[in-house]
């Protein structure tokens, strides 16, 4: 009897230390699982976090994105200005689209149907004639630059050759006309009559001592005559098409400082109504900028300057 309760005893004592030996791993073990684990999550973590700090930071400096300006525009120097222009646009939000045209009169008319949201090509004068004649309502949002007016050599390289019966082609829409013709009058060729100014046509012209045949052309074909004419009067844009230079090629061109160049400044038009709207004055904006400036004074050695 006692045998078999010293062994009830001995056997209890062994089940104690075998389950405190098991409950003692469990205990470590349960201890240390959070520390591994916290040991592999831990980069995890961090990681997921910097991912969402960099995440942030490109959120932050992602540009926010205001629209798109559609633009008509004449080639030279328009186009090219209106290029330089895109990425600055660019990193304020604004996507720049440029339509080149070869006239001067669909660019105004898809501006005044609201097809397009402004064109650059003309001045004010020809802007004002324009609505005159066509009933459209555009109207001045910027002044962004002016283009001296030249006289350019044909067959006859300079004004002391000039001889009775020559050719001089002029540009035939209004204000450009009179322009080339009071160049020419400037220049001692014609005469006008006087109090003709800005509405010159040939009509007007009361002295001609060299009997010259003034060669009324649609503006973007007078330089396509150079070759058969003795004289071209060109607008600054279609000069520098045809590879004029003002300083120069000219034989003689509009001083910077004239009121004709300042009556001529090259505008951003739109439909009235229109002029403030946020894209428009920030292409307004853009375009009578410093860099832009820079661009025109570069690039076009006097045919194109910047407008004040």
């Amino acid at each position: 009897m006692k045998k078999k309760v010293l062994a009830v005893l001995l056997t209890g004592v062994l089940a104690a230390g075998v389950l405190t030996g098991c409950g003692g791993a469990a205990e470590d073990t349960a201890a240390e699982t959070p520390a591994v684990e916290e040991t592999e999550e831990a980069p995890a973590e961090e990681e997921a976090a910097a991912e969402t700090t960099e995440e942030a930071g490109e959120e932050s400096e992602a540009v926010e994105e205001k629209g798109t300006i559609t633009v008509a525009a004449s080639a030279t120097p328009h186009a090219e200005i209106l290029e330089a222009a895109k990425p600055i646009l660019a990193e304020q939000g604004w996507n720049l689209e440029v339509t080149i045209f070869d006239d001067y009169i669909l660019p105004n008319q898809v501006v005044d149907s609201g097809e397009l949201d402004a064109n650059y090509f003309q001045h004010i004068p020809y802007l004002d004639e324009f609505n005159a004649e066509r009933g459209t309502h555009l109207v001045n949002a910027g002044g962004i630059h002016y283009e001296p007016f030249g006289i350019y050599p044909g067959t006859k390289k300079t004004l002391d050759e000039v001889a009775d019966g020559d050719v001089i082609a002029v540009p035939n829409d209004t204000t450009n006309e009179a322009r080339a013709l009071l160049l020419l009058q400037d220049n001692g060729l014609i005469t006008l009559k006087e109090g003709a100014g800005l509405t010159a046509t040939v009509q007007d012209i009361v002295e001609n001592p060299h009997n010259l045949e003034i060669q009324e052309l649609e503006a973007a074909q007078v330089p396509r005559v150079v070759g058969e004419v003795a004289y071209v009067v060109l607008n600054g844009n279609y000069a520098l098409q045809a590879n004029f230079s003002v300083a120069k090629d000219s034989i003689a061109y509009e001083s910077a400082d004239s009121e004709a160049a300042k009556t001529y400044v090259n505008v951003i038009a739109v439909a009235e109504g229109n002029e403030n709207n946020e894209g428009i004055k920030a292409l307004v904006d853009v375009l009578k900028s410093d860099e832009i400036k820079q661009f025109i004074n570069e690039k076009y050695d006097g045919a194109v300057i910047p407008f004040e």
